[in-house]
C-alpha cells in the first residue's frame, strides 16, 4: 500500500462534495502536470491512501481521509472545448491527461502547514518543501502515520 497528498482547491471539489457523492467516490480531473500524472498512472493502486488537502483558499492544510478507487482513466475535461481543463493538443486516441476517483472516507480537523512543519517527523514531506507546486506527491508510511495520529 502506498500513501498520497492529492491537493484540490475546496470551491472546485472539497472533501465535503466528495463525502456527498455517490458513495464518497469523485474523478480526480484537471490535473495538468505530468509527474502528477504519472504517479496517477505509473504508481497508484485502488486501496492506497489518500490525504485530502484543500489548496488556493484561506485556510489551506489537510482535510480529510480518502482512498484511492480506480486506476487510471482518460479525463473526459482534456476532450471539452468548454472546459478550463481543455486541451486541443490530447485526442481521444492518444490521451495526455488521466485520473484515478477518490473515496472521501471522512473529513478530519484540518491540519494546516504551520501545524505540519510543527512536526520533526514531517521535515522532509514534498509538500513542505519550498517551491513544491505539485498537486499529487507521495507521502511516506512514517509521514502517514504521524499525520493520521494527529488528526485521531
Amino acid at each position: 500500500m502506498q500513501y498520497w497528498l492529492m491537493k484540490s482547491e475546496p470551491d472546485e471539489v472539497s472533501i465535503d462534495d466528495a463525502l456527498a457523492a455517490p458513495g464518497g467516490v469523485v474523478p480526480w480531473f484537471g490535473v495538468r502536470n505530468y509527474q502528477a500524472r504519472n504517479f496517477m498512472r505509473d504508481a497508484m493502486r485502488e486501496g492506497d491512501g489518500v490525504l485530502f488537502y484543500h489548496s488556493s483558499c484561506a485556510e489551506p492544510g489537510i482535510a480529510g481521509i480518502a482512498e484511492v478507487a480506480s486506476t487510471a482513466y482518460p479525463d473526459e475535461t482534456q476532450f471539452d472545448p468548454g472546459s478550463k481543463y481543455h486541451d486541443p493538443k490530447s485526442t481521444r486516441e492518444n490521451p495526455r491527461w488521466l485520473l484515478v476517483d477518490v473515496r472521501a472516507l471522512r473529513k478530519t480537523r484540518l491540519m494546516s502547514l504551520p501545524e505540519m512543519r510543527a512536526h520533526p517527523e514531517l521535515a522532509d514531506m514534498q509538500i513542505l518543501r519550498r517551491g513544491n507546486r505539485l498537486s499529487i506527491t507521495p507521502v511516506t508510511p512514517a509521514e502517514w502515520r504521524c499525520i493520521i495520529r494527529e488528526l485521531e
